[in-house]
């Protein structure tokens, strides 16, 4: 389980590197995708003493994509 946390990991990090000079559409995946981590996290009881952590990490991370999401469309250039 170490090696798929770690290159979940830096999947996410090389996803958040990109994002900051490529599209930031890839900064909305990487959100989206670690917040599916999460939510596979919190049904398979991966994490066993904080419960709490996925379920919140999920929210999080959807509503900072949404956040995006809603500013990309609108035309906010984060890239200038």
């Amino acid at each position: 389980m170490l090696a798929v946390e770690t290159s979940i990991a830096a999947a996410s990090v090389i996803v958040a590197a990109a994002g900051v000079t490529r599209p930031a559409w890839l900064l909305v995946a990487g959100l989206t995708g670690h917040g599916f981590k999460g939510l596979w996290q919190h049904r398979s009881q991966y994490v066993a003493n904080t419960r709490w952590w996925p379920p919140f990490c999920l929210v999080i991370d959807w509503v900072a994509a949404a956040i995006l999401v809603v500013l990309l469309a609108v035309g906010v250039d984060f890239h200038h």
